[in-house]
Parts: C-alpha cells; sequence; structure tokens
C-alpha cells in the first residue's frame, strides 16, 4: 500500500532517518490527544465492486493508525466511461453503495465524508438526471448531512485537451448546509469545482465552518495549474483547515485525474500531500487552537466589512 507523505512542522522529525521517521509518525497519530483526519487518494474506474474493495483497504488502514475521520474523493463510488454508463451505474441514497459504507462506518467507528456520490434525482423516472452529492456518515453509520454540488462543471480548454459538461446530466444542488459537527471538529461541505468559488468557503466560515473539505476529481491539465492554489487560497481567506481527498491517474481511455490530495492548515501551509502517482492516504492532526490563534492574531474576519459596501460599486 502506497503511504502518503506528512509534511511536519516539527523540523526534527523531517531530519531523521526514513523507517524512524515513519515509525515515530504513526506512533504519534495513533496515541495523538489531537484527532486526526485521513485524507484519501484513489484510482476508481468503472467497477464499483472494486471500488469499494479498494476504497475498503484505505478506510480500514486510516482507522487502524488512529484516524476518527476518512475522506474520501469525488466518484469514490465510480468514474463512468460515457454518459450513459454514469447513469446507468449511479443509485439513490438507499441503494447497496451507501449502504456498504453505512455499515463500514458502523464496523470500524469511524466517521466518513464520501464526495460526490452519483445519486439518482427526485424525478429519476422521467428526466434520468442526477445529483453529484456529498455525503457524511457518523461512527453509528448514520447520515447526518447530503450536500449536493451547486457548481457544476461545464468547460471547454481545447488546447488543453479538456471537455467537459456536467450539466447535461447532473442537477445543481439547490443551496448550502449547515457546517457538520464531527470529531476533528465543524465541518463545511462542498465537491471538486464548488472550491473555484470563494463566496461558498466564506459562507461556510461565517456559519462555523472550522474545517472545508472538497473532495475533487480535478482534471490533470487545471489541477497542475490551480489545485494547490486554490486550496491554499480558500484555506487562507477562511482561516480554516482545508482536507481535500482526490482522484489519481487514469480511470479509463477517456479520463485521467491528477491526484495531489492534500491537507492545508489556516495559515495556508501544506501539511499533507499524496503526491501525483498512486492511491494512498495521509493522516493529519487537526488542532483547533491552530485556527483560533490565527484568527485571534490576524482577525480577518472582523475587518470584513458589511456585504453594503462590497455591493456599492454596483450602485454607481
Amino acid at each position: 500500500m502506497f503511504r502518503c507523505n506528512l509534511l511536519s512542522s516539527v523540523k526534527y522529525l523531517a531530519s531523521l532517518p526514513a523507517l524512524e521517521y515513519h515509525h515515530m509518525l504513526q506512533n504519534r497519530m495513533s496515541t495523538s490527544p489531537t484527532p486526526v483526519a485521513a485524507v484519501c487518494q484513489v484510482t476508481t474506474t468503472p467497477d464499483k465492486e472494486a471500488n469499494f474493495s479498494a476504497c475498503k483497504q484505505l478506510l480500514e488502514e486510516a482507522r487502524q493508525r488512529g484516524a476518527c475521520m476518512v475522506f474520501l474523493p469525488e466518484g469514490f463510488d465510480y468514474i463512468g466511461s460515457s454518459r450513459e454508463e454514469t447513469l446507468s451505474l449511479s443509485e439513490t441514497l438507499e441503494g447497496d453503495t451507501i449502504s456498504q459504507y453505512t455499515q463500514l462506518a458502523r464496523k470500524l467507528e469511524v466517521w466518513l465524508s464520501l464526495g460526490g456520490f452519483h445519486e439518482r434525482g427526485h424525478d429519476w423516472e422521467n428526466d434520468r438526471r442526477i445529483y453529484n452529492s456529498h455525503i457524511i456518515i457518523n461512527n453509528k453509520g448514520d447520515i447526518v448531512s447530503v450536500y449536493r454540488k451547486s457548481h457544476l462543471f461545464d468547460v471547454e480548454l481545447p488546447e488543453k485537451g479538456v471537455s467537459l459538461k456536467e450539466s447535461s446530466f447532473t442537477i445543481p444542488g439547490a443551496s448550502l448546509v449547515p457546517p457538520v459537527q464531527t470529531p476533528i471538529g465543524k465541518v463545511g461541505l462542498g465537491v471538486c469545482y464548488d472550491l473555484r468559488f470563494p463566496e461558498l468557503s466564506l459562507a461556510l466560515q461565517r456559519h462555523g465552518a472550522e474545517i472545508l473539505t472538497y473532495p475533487s476529481a480535478f482534471t490533470v491539465a487545471t489541477g497542475a495549474a490551480h489545485w494547490e492554489v486554490l486550496l491554499r487560497a480558500r484555506a487562507i481567506e477562511t482561516q480554516c483547515f482545508v482536507l481535500a481527498a482526490a482522484q489519481v491517474g487514469r480511470h479509463h481511455e477517456k479520463r485521467s485525474s491528477y491526484g495531489h490530495a492534500l491537507a492545508v492548515d489556516p495559515w495556508g501551509e501544506v501539511v499533507g500531500d499524496c503526491g501525483g502517482a498512486k492511491p494512498g492516504i495521509v493522516l493529519v492532526e487537526v488542532d483547533l487552537e491552530k485556527v483560533n490563534r490565527t484568527r485571534k492574531n490576524m482577525p480577518v474576519q472582523q475587518h470584513r466589512r458589511d456585504s453594503a459596501f462590497y455591493h456599492s460599486l454596483s450602485q454607481t
């Protein structure tokens, strides 16, 4: 199993021999009083059974290594090779896929962030369209929140070889959902392309988010150009932790993903990176005192003007 790197701010750890560093890090995570999250990187295909098996292995490893919440990326259930295949493989929240994950969460006694799931729309029989849904499951196996992706990826970049029109088969979500209280803190939910809209992250922060999460399947071209800088920007402007599980590698002959599942702290420092080659996990200590300290020392939100100020240009 490929292990991603955790970038420690404790500099002496980085100077240790690799094997000794790995053992110290794993021991520190498993005994840490600070809650630990696991951010996963996977390569899903149209084979749903194989995808579940691969994700299950990562969840079991994450739990064994001390994680109390595990984050899986957009398309954790599958990535189809065509519009028709994507729709035919979709399920409801009551279907087999989510049932398997609720049972696994209960068995492992771990919280799960699953996003996004190909959820059949409420009028499926008539319109054959789906939601891209981010689901939070608690350690008892209960679904405690569902956010449906609100910004859809309709992008044509011919010079980059990118052509996707998500809205052709996906329904945009109607609203944000409140941040969810979890063992690692209050988690605000987004999905992939939502990352490009700072209004969303700021709205979640105003409603109490301490951690933002953007499970994603970024293309190789857009990932190389924008992935890290966008995640760091969202962390800096909200002074939140940002956890972004990711797809990596070749899903089928038509699509590949960038990888680099990342964890970013409230100062904007990357504290974990899964790289761009293989599936794996990165463990992150989510120290909410770092959130409080960052916000106290640089009180950006107190300095923010009211909404009328930022709309004043439209009145001139």
